[in-house]
């Protein structure tokens, strides 16, 4: 078993929230980190800080939902180290909206994002997993994956089926673990993607507890530390006062 400083971590949606914190904490830790976003120049302010605590990290401009991005980004780490420990699928979009709205093109960029991303990254890192006979997929989800709520339909339907494709996953490789991470309310951008005024209204009370973006880093890295035979397959991680 590697320990968490030796491991080589890609992620996605690397760049702000949840992923910025993962980075940053996995560098601290001494982990090989490769980094993933549309937004290059923060990933390189990240990438800079990490180094500057003496870790190690790469970074490649990434669109999740183009399959090629997301292949060359796992052949970065596997180029660059030897091998790949984890892949974190952490991008992620959340323009809330009623159905009635029928603003469908949000409906298929959150289904290009949170589900092709998901399954892109499967892809591109599930066969030199297969190869080395060990590896670990980390995917975000949200409670939005666990109940439906008003105005976010669409969103909880991709969130649910983070959950049911990496249970399949689970199922189907022995030798490789897979981890759901399930955040409540959280610091990121994800809010701002939202344009429907009811919507932001209605979020204004629903992101009035939140929890920061290491609270959820915390338990990545948590499942990540593991013993080799131990998989960690869902982290529940909500504010304490929240109701949902």
């Amino acid at each position: 078993m590697l320990s968490i400083n030796e491991k080589v971590v890609v992620l996605t949606g690397a760049s702000s929230g949840i992923g910025e914190a993962t980075a940053r904490m996995l560098g601290r830790k001494g982990a090989r980190v490769v980094l993933g976003a549309r937004r290059r120049d923060r990933l390189e302010r990240i990438a800079s800080d990490v180094r500057a605590y003496g870790g190690t990290a790469e970074v490649l401009e990434v669109d999740v939902t183009k399959r090629e991005d997301v292949e060359s980004l796992v052949r970065l780490a596997k180029e660059r180290f030897g091998r790949l420990d984890v892949l974190v699928n952490n991008a992620g979009v959340m323009p809330m909206a009623p159905l009635s709205a029928l603003r469908v093109d949000e409906w298929n960029r959150m289904i290009d994002v949170n589900v092709r991303g998901v399954l892109h990254g499967i892809a591109a890192a599930l066969p030199i997993m297969k190869e080395q006979g060990f590896g670990q997929f980390v995917n975000v989800s949200s409670v939005a994956g666990r109940q439906v709520f008003p105005l976010a339909a669409v969103y909880c339907a991709t969130k649910f089926a983070v959950h049911a494709i990496s249970e399949g996953l689970r199922q189907e490789t022995k030798d490789i673990r897979v981890t759901v991470i399930t955040p409540g309310a959280t610091e990121s951008e994800l809010a701002r993607t939202t344009s429907d005024e009811d919507a932001r209204t209605a979020l204004v009370e629903i992101r009035k507890d939140l929890i920061p973006g290491d609270a959820i880093a915390r338990a990545i890295v948590f499942a990540i530390d593991q013993p080799d035979g131990v998989d960690v397959n869902e982290v529940v991680v909500r504010p304490t006062a929240s109701t949902w």
